[in-house]
This record gives structure tokens, sequence and C-alpha cells, in this order.
């Protein structure tokens, strides 16, 4: 039986609109989770609340918000109190990347890169996780990536909000211990998702195989379920595989040099 029962939690999720969002929307509604589903495309949102209505018989409410404007947390934390919610759990997952020379890539769009990959993530975080203490029996996942683990030619922004993301999870996990919040960073590697589509290319994969969504979340909420959580978890087993080599058998500099051949490959 799962360690984890989320009957009578309140979930919020970020980027809940398709992709990992919305896988876990998917399956913590069918663990008896209601929801908050936050993201810019309402109709998507209003189609999956719907959805998951019919399906699991929970409330399900949806916020339309663009993650990249000022003080996000302060605003959701705000939207939370006029719908009269008590969120339990939270899911930062809204992120997407740019692909390319770093000093070709536009100004603005690394801007927003670093508003909702890194800004939200802290302030969301930030505005919740003193509730979610309190409540004592939910968790706080915030998605990184195996982007995190290493320097990344040509996604070079979003190598370092994914680092950033990864570090900070980490600490919370130990500032939280014993307060029965669960604190996970989750690293996808490369995953069937729109997230290409925002990148504009294939590339950004490095030539490895598509994960599945549904795998991904499944690994996320698996480690959660165990006894003692750890601070975070790569879903894959190549994908760990491929980071603990990296460790033990190579220098720094094969390492960036790999990479950086990978995701030259075709550019």
């Amino acid at each position: 039986m799962p360690a984890v029962d989320y009957h009578g939690h309140t979930t919020l999720i970020t980027g809940a609109s398709a992709g990992l969002g919305a896988e876990f929307a998917r399956q913590l509604a069918a663990r008896g989770s209601d929801l908050l589903l936050v993201a810019r495309r309402r109709d998507r949102l209003e189609k999956l609340a719907t959805e998951l209505r019919e399906q699991h018989r929970i409330q399900v409410h949806v916020v339309e918000m663009d993650l990249a404007t000022e003080h996000p947390g302060q605003a959701l934390a705000a939207r939370v109190a006029q719908l009269g919610l008590h969120v339990t759990s939270l899911i930062n997952n809204a992120g997407f990347a740019t692909f390319g020379p770093f000093h070709q890539a536009d100004p603005g769009r690394l801007r927003r890169e670093i508003a909702v990959d890194v800004t939200a993530v802290a302030d969301i975080s930030r505005a919740f996780i003193g509730p979610l203490r309190a409540a004592g029996r939910g968790v706080l996942v915030n998605v990184a990536s195996m982007a995190a683990y290493q320097p990344n030619p040509r996604m070079a922004l979003y190598g370092a909000t994914k680092a950033f993301v990864l570090s900070l999870t980490e600490a919370l996990w130990e500032e939280s211990r014993g307060t029965g919040l669960r604190v996970l960073a989750l690293s996808p590697g490369a995953t069937r998702t729109e997230f290409f589509d925002v990148v504009g290319t294939t590339q950004a994969a490095g030539g490895t195989r598509l994960a599945s969504p549904v795998d991904v979340v499944r690994t996320a909420l698996a480690a959660l379920d165990r006894r003692n959580p750890p601070p975070s978890v790569i879903a894959g087993r190549t994908n760990r595989a491929m980071v603990f080599l990296a460790r033990r058998l190579a220098t720094r500099r094969q390492v960036i040099r790999t990479i950086g051949r990978l995701t030259a490959e075709g550019a």
C-alpha cells in the first residue's frame, strides 16, 4: 500500500495544461487528491479538470496564470485564499528551455526563462512551504532535469536553472525533515512532451530515447512512497547510470565536451 494517502489532499500543480504537469494531475487524481491546476492555457486546464472530475469524483479548480509575472507565489497564495482552499501538496513543474548558442539567444526569452524556471519555483515554494510544513502530511516536488547534473552547451541557461532547482530542493529536503512534509527534486531525462515543440528542435535531446510521462511521474510518486524518501531522484535506469558513470569515470572537461558534441550534431 502506498505510504502517502492523497485522499483529503489539495495539490497545486504548475504547468498543468500538458506534459508532466497533466500526468501528475492524472496520477494524483487517481490516488484521491483534489487539485488546483495552474497554467496559461485555460481551455486545456478546463478540459483536463472536466476529465478528472468525471473519472475520479474529486474537486478540481483551475487558475489561469503566467508565472513569468512578478511575485507569482504571492499571487497564487491570494488566489488560493479567494477559493477557500487549503493546499497540502505542491508540484512545481512549469518550465521551458532555449536551444542554441548563448550569445545568439534573445535576451527577452532568457529573462522569461529565468523568471519561470528559477524565480517562480523559489517564490512559489516560499509562499507555500509554511502551510505545507504545518499540514505535515503532503509533498513538495520541484521538477529539475538531467540537465542539472552537468553544464549543457547550447542549453547553457536551462542547465543552470535546473542546477538551481536541484540544489534548492535538496536543501529544503533537509530543512523539512521531521515535519511530515516529503520534499523531492525530480530529474527526468528527455521526455515525450511539448518541451521540444517549445524549444524548437529535438536536437536538444542529444539523441537519447524519449521517456514516457507516465513512467517519469510514477518514478516520482514511488520515491515519495518510500519509508525514508530521498532528496532527489533521476527518472530512468539509463539516466541514473549515465550520471553515475560521468561522476566516477570522466573528468569535468570530458563530460562537457561530450554533451557539447551530442547537442551540436545536426544543429
